[in-house]
């Protein structure tokens, strides 16, 4: 069991230390007002890990301990040298190609299995799209994955009822 007054950086600080990492912690907020803890080391490609697997197991952990303590306890972010931030715009650049392919032919788009993560990032940057909708199955769907649509114009949809 940890100790009740650890901070969340003092037990990332520790987690790491006992996996042999030489590390610096920033403590910073997120737009959402989420604890970011943002890691730097020499050693950024190991803890980060393949597509990101290290750094989501590491951020698991922490959170789990971090809930032991107390059951309340906010979510804390870690990332590492700002890779989450820096694979979101890549998520997002990426996706608003494809969606231009949607918008040019009007013809849908399934995109690759993601994680619930990236799928809330991709849901999130077309919630507003005038042209381009996101889909997905709900989480109890065995494959992951978002479906961009062509929105349909709302005048189209007025008259698309025969009146009365």
């Amino acid at each position: 069991m940890t100790n009740p007054n650890t901070s969340p950086r003092e037990l990332l600080d520790t987690m790491l230390g006992y996996l042999g990492f030489v590390i610096e912690i920033e403590v910073m907020q997120n737009e959402a007002g989420n604890l970011v803890l943002q890691i730097y080391t020499e050693e950024s490609r190991r803890v980060i890990g393949r597509d990101g697997e290290m750094l989501e197991a590491i951020q698991f952990l922490l959170n789990r301990l971090l809930q032991t303590r107390d059951k309340d306890a906010a979510k804390v972010i870690v990332d590492c040298e700002h890779y989450r931030s820096m694979r979101e715009d890549r998520i997002i650049q990426r996706v608003r190609e494809l969606a231009e392919r949607v918008r040019a032919t009007g013809r849908s788009l399934q995109l690759e299995p993601m994680n619930s993560y990236e799928r809330r990032i991709v849901h999130n940057a077309f919630k507003d799209d005038p042209d381009v909708a996101t889909w997905s199955p709900d989480d109890s769907a065995r494959i992951k994955q978002i479906t961009l649509l062509k929105r349909q114009p709302k005048s189209e949809v007025k008259h698309a009822a025969p009146p009365a």
